[in-house]
């Protein structure tokens, strides 16, 4: 490193950010991680899909609650949807930011909505008679936020997950447990989780990421590679 040039030239992040991706693409174990990754969370995704299809067709009766029986339901609509927007958003530039990352997020939310559509095809509740109309938020973006896939819930399970991924790093860990409380309170208040599919998120998800851990060594220890400055 030249280091008669300015420190604001040696650390451009632009740079640096060709160095994490030159450094990441130069790898075979990282690229066939990737490839295996994407194709694995693709798959999920389409699992899901079908799974809240048939949540969908198949839901029954209503259970009562003991948050949403004592409390109405709340217009909270727009905070669900941008909660969920905001959130894909910022996982998504979270991980592009690190190359690294790639393998081993992709594979854990992959494993996260296989077993979630697993739950939510075994037990039929419909929804909460409270529930408030939703807005128009398109076909495809309304099937994947208000289905009838309740337990247990995605919204708040996810944001723990990525707690879990990104515990090392105090700012993330809390960001994102914020973040998974701040849904937690608005899905409830909306009616559209019951209490128990909020509770449970955060046990199943711990269960989800120790799997993940075990089953996927490889994509973890890229991601817990120290990255290019």
């Amino acid at each position: 490193m030249d280091n008669t040039r300015p420190l604001y030239l040696q650390r451009h992040p632009l740079r640096a950010l060709v160095r994490r991706y030159t450094e990441a693409f130069s790898t075979h174990r990282f690229l066939s991680s990737s490839l295996l990754s994407i194709i694995y969370f693709a798959i999920s995704v389409v699992i899901s899909f079908y799974a809240i299809n048939y949540a969908n067709h198949v839901a029954s009766n209503y259970v009562t609650d003991i948050v949403l029986s004592n409390i109405p339901a709340f217009d909270v609509d727009w905070l669900f949807a941008w909660g969920t927007i905001l959130l894909i958003v910022f996982i998504t530039l979270l991980v592009l930011a690190q190359p690294k990352r790639i393998p081993f997020t992709l594979n854990s939310m992959a494993t996260f909505y296989i077993i979630r559509s697993a739950f939510t095809s075994l037990t039929h509740l419909g929804p909460f008679p409270t529930l408030p109309p939703n807005g128009d938020w398109g076909t495809l973006l309304s099937h994947f936020l208000f289905g009838s896939d309740y337990f247990f819930s995605a919204h708040v399970g996810v944001c723990f997950l990525m707690a879990l991924l990104f515990w090392q790093d105090e700012v993330l860990r809390y960001l994102f447990i914020a973040w998974s409380a701040y849904m937690a309170v608005v899905v409830l208040l909306g009616h559209y989780h019951y209490s128990i599919d909020v509770a449970s998120a955060y046990f199943i998800t711990y269960t989800i990421y120790v799997l993940c851990v075990k089953f996927f060594p490889k994509s973890l220890a890229i991601f817990s590679a120290k990255p290019a400055l």
